[in-house]
């Protein structure tokens, strides 16, 4: 099998709840990448890259399709089969910018489980899960609305749960209480600051809420800071942001810095990687959120099926970015109930791209 054509697609994603805001960022909509790999033998794979925003990671959309234009012309002839050879050339084609290489990774694995006539959970490890645990995003608003969004979400059978903090610390503290506050017994909250605290701001905010039941997720930028905080609360602690290579992930299990890891796929550069990531974490002991920076139903089936393929024993919760979208981008994305996704059991990753919403390629490069 060889590559013999890849375009590249943007399209924009907006919020069914008009914004979704995080420590300082707030946005309506996000930009997203999908691509799509033919063969000449007829069999093709998708890949999606969506960033969150430009100044979340150092990872932006435009860079996303800028980067895969200068990839693609590289990838034309080879076999997407050989996953290993792949990731080798296009790490050979650009240097660093994982999230690029994630779409592109991605599409692969779509077209492998195609071609074996395999879903792609049963390639990364077999099905370990039925079904895949969901926490839902609070989005940072005052108090009081994130407590009304809180019992809604909790109506809706979501049993986990991830509030945005990381503005202002004296607010943030005011967020917890009252989030807390209407969180029921067995339910699972973290308080997710995406680096925007402080240092001391963040000893501050752990310290005010000792007595809350909650995970305290990245509160700050570095990984020493975060090690720092860690020190000085007996929260449940997750780190994020900076969990970007396995040597960052080998350090924080020897500094004992954290309780849980998030696995972001695009962030670690795509299945690949974000496996053998997850298998490391395993065999250590540490278990994971696995989900990826954003995107549709492309890159939340790629999550689901990593997650299926997880001992659910590591396995502390997924995304399903598709669910916050007012924009259907494929279909046969995971199927969501009860708090819970499963991912399609068809070959590959069990979605169809929608051309009529996708558009015309903003690229095409091949034969």
């Amino acid at each position: 099998m060889e590559i013999t054509r890849i375009a590249i697609h943007q399209v924009d994603l907006p919020l069914k709840e008009g914004a979704y805001s995080w420590s300082t960022q707030s946005f309506a909509a996000f930009d997203s990448t999908v691509l799509i790999i033919e063969t000449d033998s007829g069999l093709t794979g998708v890949g999606e890259i969506c960033p969150l925003g430009p100044s979340y990671l150092p990872a932006y959309a435009e860079g996303a399709r800028v980067g895969l234009a200068q990839i693609a012309q590289g990838l034309i002839g080879e076999d997407p089969l050989q996953i290993g050879r792949i990731n080798q050339t296009m790490d050979a084609l650009l240097k660093g910018h994982p999230y690029v290489k994630s779409a592109i990774d991605m599409a692969c694995w779509d077209l492998l489980g195609k071609a074996t006539g395999q879903p792609v959970y049963n390639l990364l490890g077999g099905l370990l899960q039925e079904e895949v645990t969901l926490f839902k995003v609070i989005s940072r608003q005052d108090p009081a609305a994130m407590a009304g969004k809180l019992a809604d979400y909790q109506q809706q059978g979501f049993r986990q749960f991830q509030m945005k903090v990381g503005a202002d610390a004296g607010e943030d503290i005011e967020r917890i209480l009252a989030v807390s506050e209407v969180l029921q017994a067995g339910n699972v909250l973290a308080a997710d600051a995406n680096t925007g605290w402080k240092q001391h701001e963040a000893i501050r905010v752990v310290k005010a809420v000792r007595d809350v039941d909650i995970y305290i997720e990245q509160p700050c930028l570095s990984y020493e800071e975060c090690l720092a905080v860690r020190r000085h609360t007996d929260h449940p602690f997750i780190l994020d942001e900076c969990m970007d290579d396995p040597r960052v992930l080998m350090r924080g299990f020897q500094d004992s810095a954290m309780d849980v890891v998030n696995l972001k796929v695009s962030r670690v550069g795509g299945l690949t990687r974000a496996r053998q990531f997850r298998d490391l974490c395993a065999t250590l002991g540490i278990t994971m959120t696995i989900e990826d920076t954003w995107g549709g139903e492309i890159a939340t089936a790629a999550i689901a099926h990593l997650a299926h393929s997880t001992p659910q024993g590591f396995h502390f919760q997924s995304s399903a970015f598709h669910e916050y979208h007012s924009v259907q981008i494929a279909d046969g994305g995971p199927v969501i109930k009860d708090g819970y996704m499963v991912a399609s059991s068809a070959p590959g990753l069990g979605v169809t791209p929608d051309i009529a919403v996708l558009g015309k390629p903003v690229a095409v490069i091949g034969r």
